[in-house]
């Protein structure tokens, strides 16, 4: 079957955003989570879905692990309200700490369920967190729904971004426009104002310039960002990041530009 047949956007839903990286321990979470609370504070409705099936870290993240969702109507799931975000996840539905065991149909399933059975009401941007890798979730999520865009997230070194033009590559190879790239734990900001690189610096600067690809930001590493996953107080319901604010907007302001973004398409 093509798989352009089986795609269908998602009831009131003008803008799906997947956030994605090619290895794990990159912040991708962390940043899928706080530019979510970004564009929300930037006066948009928006929703979070944790696509990461086997290992859902969005609800603790958010301070709801124990959270159940509810019917609605006795059709729809309710997603679980959280910092004025509406949130979602396997790890609302298996309990913490049990491994889901599932081959692809499965999971094809349980990705049909999170996009479409869940009641999202209206939003202006529906978030994303995609598992790390290159695998049968970002290729699932795009044959269901068109995607706007994509965030890739990549720490500064070379082992990191060797890994990051491989969620590039899938998303060109899916078709799902790649909004850009964001920089994360690119330097500790000493008590004195220094910057201290925490990682070899890599590439990534050349590497982007060469391919014309948008860096939407660099975020500093902050000792805080880790309590506050930890307490299930995201970053931006604590402190101020200006960086956060600023690929929120330049987010917002590529999707004004363009009033009708292009659906992906993923090839035959």
């Amino acid at each position: 079957m093509n798989p352009f047949l089986q795609q269908s956007p998602i009831p009131n839903v003008k803008h799906i955003i997947a956030v994605g990286s090619g290895k794990g321990g990159v912040g991708k979470s962390t940043v899928a989570v706080n530019l979510a609370l970004a564009l929300k504070k930037s006066g948009m409705k928006v929703g979070l879905l944790d696509a990461d099936i086997y290992g859902p870290s969005i609800p603790r993240m958010m301070g709801v692990p124990d959270a159940k969702p509810e019917i609605v109507d006795g059709k729809k799931i309710g997603p679980i309200p959280a910092y004025g975000l509406k949130v979602m996840s396997m790890g609302f539905l298996v309990a913490e700490g049990l491994a889901v065991i599932w081959r692809g149909p499965m999971l094809f399933k349980a990705m049909e369920q999170l996009l479409r059975d869940v009641d999202w009401g209206p939003l202006d941007y529906l978030i994303i967190d995609l598992p790390p890798g290159t695998g049968d979730v970002a290729l699932t999520l795009a044959q269901k729904v068109p995607v706007s865009g994509s965030v890739v997230v990549c720490t500064p070194q070379n082992i990191a971004l060797a890994d990051a033009k491989k969620a590039i590559d899938m998303f060109e190879r899916i078709n799902v426009p790649l909004l850009g790239v964001v920089e994360n734990m690119a330097g500790l900001k000493t008590p004195t104002g220094e910057i201290v690189d925490l990682f070899p610096k890599g590439e990534l600067d050349q590497f982007l310039q060469i391919k014309e690809i948008p860096k939407l930001g660099s975020l500093p590493f902050e000792p805080t960002v880790g309590k506050s996953c930890e307490a299930g107080v995201p970053y931006l319901e604590s402190e101020d990041e200006p960086e956060y604010r600023e690929i929120a907007l330049k987010i917002i302001n590529r999707f004004q530009q363009t009033s009708q973004p292009e659906p992906s398409h993923v090839h035959p």
